[in-house]
């Protein structure tokens, strides 16, 4: 199963760099990374990346990443996929540069 993570273009350099990611301030504050399905990616970008003019989005093979993967309900009733663990830069098994997050369902396709 695939799950998604919504980087800025620093954000991808700084994991490409690393060979991992631990996370933005947004998820440290959390305390854990925030992460989509392909249903929820698009909408996830609209809600919380509306005013960037590009965006990374990352595919990530769940099974790699184990049980740091837990989906978890929300208060608006969905269920996300929350990764309790840095992301590997082995666990990308796809990289979609996005030119804003208007654009991430015609990047991706319609899920």
């Amino acid at each position: 199963m695939l799950i998604y993570k919504i980087l800025l273009p620093a954000e991808w350099a700084e994991f490409e760099s690393a060979g991992r990611f631990d996370g933005s301030p947004f998820d440290h504050s959390s305390g854990f990374i925030h992460c989509s399905s392909r249903a929820q990616v698009g909408a996830t970008a609209l809600r919380f990346f509306a005013q960037e003019p590009a965006l990374v989005v990352v595919a990530l093979d769940a099974g790699l990443l184990g049980a740091a993967v837990r989906w978890e309900d929300t208060s608006d009733g969905g269920s996300f996929p929350h990764v309790y663990s840095a992301l590997p830069r082995d666990a990308v098994v796809a990289v979609h540069h996005v030119p804003g997050a208007s654009s991430v369902d015609d990047v991706l396709g319609r899920g």
